[in-house]
């Protein structure tokens, strides 16, 4: 067994220690983002139903694009019945898919498309392991709505816990009816998106964590978001590197050796997952093994094994 999956059996053990995690084993061994022995086995699909979002990350350009492959980008919006229609179709063909989710290409929780999305398809596809990719801002009050419409799995990107730092990642958050900028929205940001990690766990969610790695600047933040994050409940980090965008493209990603080095100071407190792909919002597939296809009149990706 590999050291990854020992470290995700490992802290399935811990949190039902902590009458958590009751429920994983089963989500896990379909989950192709959580563990790594279903990563190349089962497929997942991202459903593009969630345009606004309420964070401007400085590394973040949200856009249609049909070439890109990268976080923030789809070849088209769909509306719910659009995307619920199309896990139909994608359903009959294909036997390996097991997740459903949304991851963009704006803030899930910030549009009401993504709940609406959520109930189509679970009155169609209950089967189907429905997750979920967030900012974490509105996370707290928006968890049990997930809860009820079965949302299983939640990825809460933390990229630092001192506002200060995270000031320099985030130019400003929405939150009501304002905009806030500054170290005051990173503090706002900060608080929700951990009281958010706590109340997804508590509520028996499968909580990663997502942590951008941006050499010269959140180093040291990525592995207190580590400590943090498995206090809270957090199941697994997965720390990916900065793709240079919007204003920070005038920075480095990280090098394989610096990126290996965060990996393994933070999985002295976490498991650490390595296989992330940076998917686009609309992907489809086994992750990795995506091209281009049509399904019917929708462009999307699709696996080269469906």
């Amino acid at each position: 067994m590999s050291g990854e999956v020992k470290g995700v059996a490992k802290r399935v053990e811990e949190l039902k220690e902590k009458g958590q995690g009751s429920k994983f084993s089963h989500w896990l061994t379909c989950h192709p983002c959580f563990n790594p022995r279903a990563h190349f086995s089962f497929s997942r699909m991202h459903l593009p139903v969630a345009p606004k979002c309420n964070v401007q990350c400085g590394y973040c350009e949200r856009g249609i694009d049909k070439r890109e492959y990268r976080p923030g980008v789809a070849c088209k919006m769909m509306s719910p019945d659009e995307a619920a229609r199309l896990v139909d179709e994608v359903a009959k063909r294909d036997k390996n898919l097991r997740v459903v989710a949304i991851a963009g290409p704006g803030e899930p929780l910030f549009n009401e498309e993504t709940f609406e999305t959520f109930e189509l398809v679970n009155e169609r596809h209950p089967e189907l392991i429905k997750c979920i990719a967030t900012n974490g801002l509105l996370l707290e009050e928006k968890v049990l709505a997930l809860k009820s419409l079965r949302v299983r799995a939640v990825t809460v990107t933390i990229n630092a816990l001192d506002p200060r730092i995270a000031s320099a990642i985030y130019e400003f958050i929405i939150l009501g009816d304002k905009v806030i900028e500054g170290v005051e929205a990173s503090r706002i940001l900060i608080e929700r998106q951990l009281r958010g990690l706590k109340a997804a766990a508590d509520q028996g969610l499968l909580v990663k964590v997502n942590t951008v790695l941006i050499p010269g600047l959140n180093e040291v933040e990525v592995v207190e978001v580590a400590k943090r994050a498995a206090e809270l409940g957090a199941f697994l980090q997965n720390i990916i590197p900065l793709i240079p965008l919007h204003s920070f493209k005038g920075r480095r990603p990280p090098t394989c050796e610096e990126l290996k080095r965060a990996r393994e100071e933070a999985s002295k407190y976490i498991p650490q997952f390595r296989l992330c792909k940076q998917c686009r919002a609309d992907s489809y597939g086994i992750p990795g093994f995506e091209r281009r296809e049509k399904a019917k009149d929708q462009e999307l990706y699709l696996t080269l094994h469906a």
